[in-house]
C-alpha cells in the first residue's frame, strides 16, 4: 500500500490533511473517483472526488443527526427513503427505530456500496440483509420522478455537496418531486453545507426548499472532518411540524424504542441543534 500525505482541498486556500495515510483502494467508477485510506488518527477514510465523506472515528455525528432528528420529529415514521447513503451507515441508524416497516435506499454508484461493504462493514452491520430493506442502484432523480407507490414518511438525502453527481439533488425540481411522494405529515432532510465556508450553498439551498415546501428550517451538527464549523442540515415539510420538540417527550420515545447507546444524538442535543448562531440565522 502506498503511504501518502492525504490532502483535502474543498476550498481554494484552506483544507485538512492526514499524514502517513495508506491508500487501501483507488477506484474510478462511472460517476466519481473513490478512494479508501487507512489513517493513524481517524481509522479508515472514504473520499469521493477528493472530498472526505466519512471516517471511522467521527462518522457517528453526521449519521445520528441526519437520521434521528427527522425520525423523532415525525414521531411515527414507518416508511423511509434514503437517497445516496451507499455506505449503509444511515440505513443502520434508521433500522434502530421499531416503527420502521420499510426502507428503500437508492444509490447511483454500485461501487460505493461494494467498497463500503468491503472496507467499512461495521457501519451497516446486518442492515443490508434486513427484510425491510430494498436496495436500488439507480438515479434518484428518475426514481423519485417516476415513483407511484405508497408515500414515504421521511426522505433522507445523504448526498455529496452540490457538485458533480450530487448537484441535481439540490434543485427545486427535485424537491418538488419529493413533495409528491411524501405522506401528508412527511419530512425531508438533507445536508446543507458548512455555512461559514459555503454561504451561497446554504442560502440557495434554503431558498429552493422554501419554494417547494411550506415549512423549512435548519439544524446543526459538528463533524470534525467536515471543516469550517457547524454543518447545516435542512429539514422541510408541507406539514406544520414543530422541530424543537420537548426533550422530555423525545427521551420517553427513545427509551420506549430501546435504541441503545448513542455517541452524538441525545434528546437535549436534538432540541438544541435548532438554535442557530446569528451568522446562520442572518443568512
Amino acid at each position: 500500500m502506498q503511504v501518502l500525505l492525504l490532502m483535502e482541498r474543498i476550498f481554494a486556500d484552506w483544507g485538512q490533511y492526514f499524514d502517513n495515510a495508506l491508500l487501501v483502494e483507488d477506484v474510478s467508477s462511472d460517476f466519481q473517483h473513490i478512494c479508501v485510506y487507512q489513517t493513524e488518527s481517524h481509522g479508515k477514510v472514504l473520499t469521493l472526488d477528493g472530498a472526505v465523506q466519512l471516517t471511522e472515528r467521527d462518522e457517528f455525528a453526521y449519521q445520528e443527526m441526519i437520521v434521528h432528528v427527522p425520525l423523532f420529529t415525525h414521531g411515527n415514521a414507518a416508511r423511509v427513503l434514503i437517497i445516496g447513503g451507499g455506505d449503509g451507515a444511515a440505513l443502520y441508524q434508521v433500522l434502530r427505530h421499531r416503527t420502521i416497516q420499510h426502507v428503500t435506499l437508492v444509490e447511483i454508484d454500485a461501487e460505493v456500496v461494494r467498497l463500503s461493504r468491503k472496507h467499512f462493514p461495521a457501519l451497516a452491520g446486518a442492515a443490508w440483509d434486513d427484510y425491510r430493506v430494498k436496495l436500488m442502484i439507480a438515479d434518484a432523480i428518475d426514481y423519485v420522478r417516476a415513483y407511484g407507490g405508497v408515500p414515504f414518511d421521511v426522505i433522507i438525502v445523504d448526498s455529496t455537496d452540490p457538485a458533480g453527481v450530487g448537484q441535481v439533488l439540490f434543485t427545486e425540481a427535485f424537491y418538488r418531486s419529493c413533495v409528491a411522494i411524501l405522506s401528508h405529515t412527511g419530512l425531508i432532510v438533507n445536508q446543507n453545507g458548512v455555512p461559514f465556508m459555503q454561504h451561497d450553498e446554504f442560502v440557495d439551498g434554503n431558498a429552493r426548499r422554501r419554494s417547494a415546501f411550506a415549512f423549512a428550517t435548519n439544524y446543526v451538527v459538528a463533524v470534525p472532518t467536515y471543516v469550517g464549523g457547524f454543518m447545516a442540515l435542512g429539514i422541510a415539510s408541507n406539514h406544520d411540524f414543530h422541530p424543537q420538540l420537548d426533550a422530555v417527550r423525545i427521551r420517553a420515545s427513545a427509551q420506549a424504542m430501546t435504541l441503545g447507546p448513542m455517541h452524538y444524538w441525545t434528546p437535549d442535543i436534538h432540541v438544541a441543534a435548532f438554535a442557530l448562531p446569528p451568522y446562520m440565522g442572518e443568512a
